[in-house]
């Protein structure tokens, strides 16, 4: 992944840009080959010749990546980076793609092909502007195609070639040793222009000064510092400048079970995946980035509290609006032939109250690192938390977005009893008004259901809900959120419990669909959040040696530039959107407590 802050593109690993939406992460795809090679348009440059080998890395401690092909009679590398789009909402997101070889000679192809609005937008009009580049329109989106320099300049002073064909642009040439070129690919009706391969260079530097400059920001100085630092990268990608809104995933329809219907829209702001991201953020010292979503927080909150619906939406687009209405992509193959890809996503009205004890947690988080708490907002805080006393109890659908009915988790009473818990700790460290008596009294209520009707004695182990029998690795974050301590005999039970049913050597699957139907078909890989918990809770338990040892074998699952999807399947394929923010921001909480316990 490459990204801008305001967008984000995905590179296969063969130097092919195969999804990338604009203006935002939830807009039309212009790129969306990765989800069906016909209908989805690409970007890809590679030599010409099909006998080549490719190598990828990311240039340390930056979003840009180097792909390096491999031939006989040379090698040749493409640079692919987007330059910063700040602060403000905008239509205009380049993609810069340096191209150069550094030894022998190489001839490169390269193909440009645009499928505007999900490739359902018939393009209207292709206008070439001889000597400059080329204007791809479709819809209401545009591609322009800038020139730059020569083209592709050979060694003989000859240009390369740029042709226009059926839906796109190809472009030919040949590079030696120390040549370089490029193409500069921009949204929102940019004219075409050419540009020196100098100013490219200059673009690059610029960039790579950004993400070297934010990561030296980072307090984290343990044993991971390589990995922890490219899931910040990872968080720091995925999230949205203008308002500091994070989503899930850049991605939709990537498949948690390949050719199966797992298949679902991630490029939205969840409150519980953001609320997380603020607690790994700030652990790496990171306050301006969770102070930004702390106040898009407090502002979902203050406009909706006291809604029939509830004070919070599970999920929001990155702008506050909630229009999340799910519909399929028709005739799209998906990924694999994963079908239907999904647009939007139906789980956007569903009843989860774990999200209140997560954004609780977070503004808790973020008021002890020097977060401002208005009046204003601490009053919309009282009212949700008021709002959670009178609606701890109800069936919900839990936080894995179950489809097949609701019921009274442990996971969200428990994190009720965490948003009520962050209350009164707000209001009577801050001499803040509210009822702290109502919500003690509820706090300690929830504290006493969850010691009784949470906990099966016959499995000794809290369980996924009321009046069953199946174990809910969600439960993993009982004694992080303080409900329960790491060393209670009933948690270290139910500990051993989900590592007899729920465990595969490091790996740890959320919950068994077959014990637990959730309404949907087909099954799933394990979850890497939950590996991560599960990292956290050994050491947590005082089992330092065998959590490092877990959390090593985690790193062994990450991709080739240190990515983790949302799952992992059985052969160690990523499953699920890609990539995936639980999985980084779950990765750095485990390095950064892990590293503090090896220490004492």
């Amino acid at each position: 992944m490459i990204g801008d802050l305001q967008t984000a593109a995905l590179i296969d690993t063969e130097g092919t840009i195969d999804w990338f939406c604009a203006p935002r992460f939830d807009s039309p795809s212009i790129f969306g080959s990765l989800l069906d090679a016909e209908r989805g348009g690409h970007c890809r440059v590679r030599p010409d010749t099909d006998e080549y080998v490719t190598r990828q890395l990311y240039l340390p401690d930056t979003a840009i990546l180097l792909t390096r092909y491999m031939t006989e009679a040379g090698v040749g590398e493409v640079i692919d980076f987007m330059p910063i789009a700040g602060h403000e909402p905008t239509d205009r997101h380049r993609i810069a793609r340096l191209i150069r070889v550094v030894r022998g000679s190489m001839a490169f192809v390269g193909d440009i092909r645009p499928a505007f609005e999900y490739g359902t937008a018939t393009q209207t009009g292709i206008a070439p502007a001889p000597g400059d580049g080329v204007v791809f329109t479709g819809g209401g989106q545009s591609l322009t195609v800038h020139r730059i320099g020569d083209v592709v300049r050979r060694g003989d002073g000859q240009a390369g070639t740029i042709e226009l064909v059926e839906g796109g642009l190809r472009v030919r040439g040949m590079l030696h040793a120390g040549e370089r070129t490029g193409v500069l690919l921009e949204t929102g009706g940019a004219a075409p222009t050419r540009v020196p391969v100098e100013d490219l260079e200059a673009m690059l530097l610029d960039t790579q000064r950004y993400w070297r400059d934010w990561v030296a920001r980072s307090t984290y100085r343990g044993r991971w510092r390589e990995m922890v630092n490219r899931s910040a990268i990872t968080l720091k990608l995925l999230t949205y400048a203008p308002s500091g809104a994070m989503v899930a995933a850049p991605t939709a329809g990537l498949p948690e079970q390949v050719g199966g219907e797992r298949n679902w829209d991630y490029r939205y702001t969840w409150i519980r995946d953001a609320s997380f991201s603020v607690h790994a953020l700030l652990g790496l010292g990171y306050v301006e980035e969770a102070e930004a979503f702390g106040q898009w927080l407090l502002a979902r909150v203050q406009e909706s509290a006291g809604n029939e619906s509830g004070p919070l939406k599970i999920m929001y687009r990155v702008d506050g609006s909630s229009d999340l209405d799910e519909s399929t992509l028709p005739g799209w193959s998906g990924y694999r032939d994963s079908a239907p890809v999904r647009i939007g996503n139906g789980a956007a009205d569903q009843l989860q109250l774990d999200i209140y004890g997560e954004a609780m947690d977070s503004i808790h988080r973020a008021v002890d690192q020097g977060f401002q708490l208005t009046h204003v907002g601490w009053t919309e805080v009282g009212r949700m938390l008021d709002w959670v006393c009178d609606h701890w109890d109800t069936p919900e659908e839990g936080v894995w977005e179950t489809r097949g009915g609701r019921q009274k988790f442990t996971f969200g009473r428990f994190m009720c009893w965490t948003a009520l818990d962050r209350g009164i700790r707000l209001a009577e460290s801050g001499g803040r008004p509210a009822d702290i008596v109502r919500w003690r009294d509820q706090r300690d209520e929830i504290y006493r259901r969850l010691m009784t009707t949470s906990w099966d004695a016959e499995r000794g182990a809290f369980v996924q809900y009321d009046g069953s029998a199946v174990l809910d690795a969600a439960n993993l974050l009982m004694p992080v959120m303080g409900v329960i301590s790491s060393r209670d005999p009933m948690w270290l039970s139910t500990l051993r419990a989900m590592e007899q049913e729920l465990v595969s050597d490091s790996l740890v699957y959320r919950y068994n669909p077959a014990a637990s139907p959730d309404g949907l078909r087909g099954s799933e890989g394990t979850f890497t959040l939950c590996s991560f918990w599960y990292v956290d809770a050994l050491a947590r338990t005082g089992r330092t040696e065998e959590a490092q040892l877990t959390f090593e074998k985690m790193l062994t699952y990450a991709n080739h530039l240190g990515l983790y999807a949302e799952e992992i399947g059985l052969t160690g394929e990523q499953l699920g959107n890609f990539p995936q923010a639980f999985s980084h921001l779950s990765l750095i909480n485990a390095a950064v407590n892990l590293d503090r316990l090896l220490d004492l």
